[in-house]
């Protein structure tokens, strides 16, 4: 095997296990979101396991590259990422949800080591990723600030207050993804609130845009090897991604976005993991 199909094969195990993870928790908690999180799984891993310069052992290093997860109820992705990255452990991820448990419904970032930002409120994520990026700029760090948006969350206007300022301070240390899944929370969000041509739009914003499959590694990987190249403009990737990926059951289904899964479903999916 050569080392490139070696790399992507660790990946693809990784992001089994991470949605193993998303199934179990969300299971145990009998609340969360499944959805929205095993549509992002494989663009987390790629950052947590390949991408970002990060550091379990010191997760205030001040060099780090940072992660937002703007659509913060998908947390169970991000816990999973961290505790499989070794900020904490995997152990833990069996209490979310639970009274006296930091991993809460939505990231905490006084209370989860590794978590950049508490988020949960749709839309606000960019705006912050934008000052974490404008302030390294400032203090003449190196490091680049990641940032997931959900296609639902594109419908709040301050996604596009956030987007035109990245472009106005030329914030090229800022990469966005947004997790296209295509479904949101009532239903399809080319039904709830079109915001096609999303590409042209954030064009338009003056930002570098791509458009790739989610789900793809190799896609994936090439993709922020593209945006860490642009220069004076922030980068987005829209990808085209699977709500409730590697679950059958769940895949495609928006009923999915905020629904656990029963005893049964669980160990079904499990097996299908």
């Amino acid at each position: 095997m050569s080392g490139q199909a070696e790399k992507l094969a660790k990946l693809q195990a990784r992001a089994r296990q991470i949605r193993r993870d998303i199934v179990a928790m969300v299971g145990a908690a009998a609340s969360g979101h499944p959805g929205g999180s095993l549509s992002a799984a494989d663009i987390v891993t790629a950052l947590y396991f390949e991408v970002m310069r990060i550091d379990p052992q010191n997760p205030a290093w001040p060099e780090r590259d940072r992660f937002v997860l703007s659509k913060g109820h998908a947390a169970p992705v991000l816990y999973a990422a961290l505790a499989e990255r070794g900020y904490f452990p995997v152990e833990q991820l069996t209490t979310l949800r639970k009274m006296g448990s930091p991993l809460q419904g939505h990231p905490d970032m006084r209370k989860v080591p590794g978590v950049e930002m508490t988020t949960g409120s749709l839309g606000q994520g960019l705006s912050a990723a934008n000052g974490m990026a404008l302030a390294g700029k400032l203090d003449g760090k190196d490091y680049r600030v990641f940032v997931m948006l959900g296609d639902g969350e594109s419908e709040e206007g301050q996604v596009w207050e956030a987007a035109m300022a990245a472009a106005h301070y030329k914030l090229d240390n800022v990469i966005a993804f947004l997790d296209y899944n295509g479904l949101q929370i009532d239903g399809r969000c080319d039904v709830v609130m079109s915001y096609e041509p999303l590409a042209d739009k954030w064009r338009a914003f003056g930002w570098a845009v791509q458009e790739i499959d989610g789900h793809d590694f190799e896609q994936i990987l090439s993709a922020i090897e593209q945006a860490k190249a642009i220069r004076g403009k922030p980068s987005i990737i829209i990808a085209r991604t699977i709500k409730g990926k590697g679950v059958s059951f769940m895949e495609n289904e928006a009923s999915w976005h905020g629904t656990a899964p029963k005893p049964e479903q669980v160990e079904k999916a499990l097996a299908e993991l």
